[in-house]
């Protein structure tokens, strides 16, 4: 994969008195800030966990990752672009953009800009001959919803940000009956079993292709990805299991969570970064005892609640069951994509 940092793709201009570098370890603060004030302004809270974000500047998830940040004579961020080579043919977009800056709008096309060439460059390094530009605004912000459209790119989805407060006596729910739900297996060193962690994502893999915006990722991609969260733990990956008629037990599905960073004043909560369920074996129950699997996990570890995302128009109807579970949602946000054809 490129090197983000060192890029050869050239610097876009900006309009005076702005200047677009890479950032580096010493604008992690005033990033944290920036991504602060993005939330605050989306959602009304902010969940800004600090070693993340250096952990997408200078640490590991700085690895697949191109970005830049826009500064002044003081030498402050004031805007931030990152282009994430999520995987072959998709390149996730995250722009960041202080809204009191007079010249933000023009700030903005420019990184947009750039971060399609910078999308290029990467499809390109992996020989494919094309690629889907994907950024995910806060609904309703029809200012960065503007930047977008004049970008090329167009509204596709709408995703619900759910939540569900958790209580210290639901450390004792279990699974429903039936259904069997134990952590991925784990080496005397806290290392997991590689044979776990390949049903894993066969189990993703297989149960998500039937939904909106699918698209396979290797197994090396996938693992990698997941560990660039600060808030991972190999202890937050559970497999299901159903009997068969002839009394096997079957793999028949997963969940894979991490810590969530504590609001301010507040304390840690459980995000469900993925729960997949085999199509053969929906309908009895394999989701709840995931998810009761996972409320109860954090009962036990002090959390107050567990959050997730859901496509608004799951064709699972995946918001219904989490709605009758006692999550609701908290916001929304948006994908917008631009796809682009490089075969020529």
């Amino acid at each position: 994969m490129p090197d983000t940092n060192d890029s050869t793709l050239a610097l876009p201009e900006l309009p005076s008195p702005w200047r677009a570098r890479v950032p580096g370890y010493a604008d992690i603060g005033a990033l944290v800030e920036l991504r602060r004030l993005d939330e605050l302004q989306g959602t009304g809270e902010a969940h800004v966990d600090p070693a993340g974000i250096e952990s997408e500047v200078a640490g590991q998830a700085s690895w697949t990752r191109r970005q830049l940040v826009a500064v002044g004579p003081d030498d402050i961020p004031r805007a931030w672009i990152t282009v994430h080579d999520r995987a072959a043919g998709r390149a996730l977009i995250w722009g960041y953009f202080d809204r009191d800056v007079a010249e933000i709008d023009e700030i903005a096309a420019a990184f947009y800009a750039w971060a399609e060439s910078a999308a290029v460059a990467m499809a390109r390094f992996r020989g494919v001959e094309a690629t889907r530009l994907d950024e995910s605004p806060f609904a309703d912000d029809t200012r960065q919803a503007g930047w977008l459209t004049r970008a090329g790119y167009a509204k596709r989805r709408t995703w619900l940000h759910m939540t569900r407060p958790v209580t210290a006596d639901e450390a004792s729910l279990t699974p429903r009956e039936g259904v069997m739900v134990r952590p991925v297996e784990r080496h005397e060193n806290g290392m997991p079993v590689a044979s776990d962690l390949q049903i894993v994502h066969q189990m993703l893999e297989t149960s998500f292709q039937d939904h909106f915006n699918s698209y396979r990722e290797s197994f090396s991609e996938f693992v990698q990805r997941l560990r660039e969260d600060p808030g991972h733990s190999w202890d937050h990956w559970w497999l299901a299991y159903v009997e068969t008629d002839e009394g096997a037990h079957v793999p028949a599905g997963t969940v894979v969570c991490s810590s969530q960073a504590a609001p301010e004043g507040g304390t840690q909560g459980t995000y469900v970064e993925y729960i997949g369920v085999n199509r053969a074996a929906r309908g009895r129950g394999v989701a709840k005892s995931l998810l009761a699997t996972v409320i109860a996990d954090a009962a036990r570890h002090g959390r107050d609640r567990v959050t997730l995302e859901v496509d608004a128009d799951s064709p699972t109807k995946a918001d219904e069951l989490y709605r009758s579970l006692g999550w609701e949602t908290e916001y929304a946000t948006e994908s917008w994509f631009k796809d682009l054809d490089l075969s020529d």
